[in-house]
């Protein structure tokens, strides 16, 4: 018989309208059996088969849940050079050039996380100074949104680059005007030109790096992910491989749900899994697209041209006819998809294909919706779609999205509340590592809409959320992507025993910062520590 376990003298918030808050929890089985008080629950549940653990007060609310990250790229930090967080162009060259000095002969210098917005130094460094600081080794390393790359003139020469040949659809080799030689900087799907000459890293490096970066996720209190990852972790089937290794047989207890790219789609129907395959702790997701880029680059697609760039729409990542075919692929296997949309364009153009299809079992994800319009918002609102939303974007983002955007624009960009007023199903997610894998950080953001130590009120204050509502966003509403909302996200007899617990009690704080303050003392897994 399983032990039961009883947690007692916790200040527990469920989400569940029948019961919202409540002092003690009974687990049996991975399961949420009873609830109610210390003394009712120790004397119905107590006997000496079970253990009771006391939590002495602390705030417990269902298990944080990331609806859209990147776990295999977040490994990256574990492998390779990490610039996130740098303000400084000088200081990214001077790490960079240490970083060069310590790799051999033949090895690339492969790193992420740069951001030319926070600079105060200058921009974008050029192959130039690229070349200066890295003369020997070839250099590729993503910018933190993972739509721009930086490469050196080694890169190129060991990709065989020449003006001549073909740049992936939808990708930019960016030249010098004068020179009309590369900068340095690739947009979008150019990077494939050089991704394919970059050795791959062994299977036990990947499985070393993704063990490392769920256990970081766990003490950060996530109990469930939704990742896509194929592209990082060599393929489909090595994808499934690594974490059905992790999660089912070293018992990592992360519960995850992989996105699979459209590119890996014959790989997926060849190994007879779909959408909802597997356990409560592995499932396979929605299949991942792409319909524009970044609003940092100006490869967002919008419907008028960037305020700070006249002529300029951004981006479709494919034709229309391309995306529909794409669309069409995963329906025939009765897979949802989930689909990158930031620019208004580019959620017009993927809602018009959508509506031309029915809905299927699990719901589809339109991811980011960075950019909307009021007749967009009204679409969105269907019960079989999910708007997958960032917070943490709001306090990166702002103020140079509304040089972008312009006024207007600007006025519903990032609109959280107005989605959520207008009934559409949002969940929250931090798109990690492009933003930080805390859900603590995520959640302040849609608290505060601005930057940790900022006095403000907010970019677009009247598109705050409540701390109870931005909870709910990364626990109760990230049960619904995958239709596991009657099996977790709340705190509720018969749902999995995912719970996280805190060192300070978010809902009593004086002033939303002291969330940035707040630890994770315990993450609960189907009821046991981990």
């Amino acid at each position: 018989m399983a032990l039961r376990k009883i947690y007692i003298n916790g200040n527990f918030y469920t989400f569940d309208n029948m019961r919202p808050i409540t002092q003690a929890v009974v687990v049996e089985n991975g399961r949420i059996t009873d609830m109610g008080s210390t003394g009712d629950m120790l004397l119905q549940w107590q006997n000496p088969g079970s253990e009771t653990i006391n939590l002495y007060g602390k705030t417990v609310t269902p298990g944080l849940i990331d609806s859209h990250m990147h776990l295999s790229i977040t490994a990256e930090h574990f492998l390779n050079l990490d610039l996130t967080g740098v303000t400084s162009k000088q200081v990214m060259l001077e790490k960079i050039q240490t970083y060069a000095k310590t790799l051999k002969q033949g090895e690339w210098l492969l790193g992420r996380g740069w951001d030319e917005n926070v600079f105060t130094d200058g921009g974008i460094p050029t192959i130039d100074e690229l070349d200066h600081v890295s003369p020997a080794t070839p250099l590729y390393i993503p910018r933190i949104c993972s739509h721009a790359f930086l490469v050196n003139s080694k890169a190129l020469e060991a990709s065989h680059y020449h003006p001549l040949m073909s740049v992936p659809e939808g990708g930019t080799v960016v030249l010098d005007k004068q020179t009309e030689k590369p900068t340095g900087l690739l947009l979008e799907s150019a990077s494939q030109l050089i991704t394919e000459y970059i050795p791959e890293k062994s299977y036990d490096q990947l499985k070393n790096a993704l063990r490392k970066t769920m256990q970081f996720a766990i003490s950060k209190g996530l109990t469930s992910v939704h990742t896509n990852d194929p592209h990082f972790l060599g393929g489909f089937n090595q994808t499934y491989q690594l974490y059905d290794a992790l999660l089912n047989q070293e018992d990592l207890a992360l519960r995850t749900n992989l996105l699979i790219d459209h590119d890996f789609l014959d790989d997926l129907k060849a190994s007879g899994m779909y959408a909802g395959f597997g356990n409560d702790t592995l499932q396979i997701g929605a299949v991942k697209l792409f319909a524009d880029g970044a609003l940092g680059r100006r490869t967002a697609l919008l419907s008028e041209s960037y305020s700070d760039a006249t002529g300029t729409y951004g981006e479709a990542m494919y034709d229309q006819e391309t995306l529909f075919n794409m669309v069409q692929d995963a329906r025939k296997l009765s897979m949802p998809i989930a689909v990158h949309t930031i620019g208004d364009q580019a959620l017009e153009n993927v809602l018009d294909i959508l509506d031309q299809f029915p809905p299927v079992w699990y719901r589809d994800r339109i991811i980011h919706v960075q950019v909307l319009r009021e007749a967009l918002i009204k679409r969105l609102v269907e019960p079989s779609r999910i708007a997958d939303i960032q917070p943490r974007f709001v306090p990166s983002d702002f103020p140079w999205v509304m040089e972008r955007l312009g006024e207007k624009r600007s006025s519903l960009a990032y609109a959280w509340r107005t989605l959520q007023q207008a009934g559409v199903i949002c969940a929250g997610g931090s798109d990690a590592p492009v933003e930080p894998i805390n859900p603590l950080m995520g959640i302040h953001a849609a608290v505060t809409r601005r930057s940790p130590g900022e006095e403000h009120e907010g970019w677009n204050p009247r598109e705050k959320l409540s701390m109870s509502e931005a909870f709910r966003l990364f626990t109760e509403m990230g049960a619904y992507p995958t239709n596991e909302e009657n099996k977790k996200g709340t705190i509720s007899r018969g749902k999995l025993a995912d719970m996280t617990v805190y060192s300070h009690n978010p809902f009593k704080m004086e002033h939303p910062d002291e969330l940035l303050e707040t630890d994770v003392d315990m993450t609960i897994i189907g009821g046991a520590v981990k």
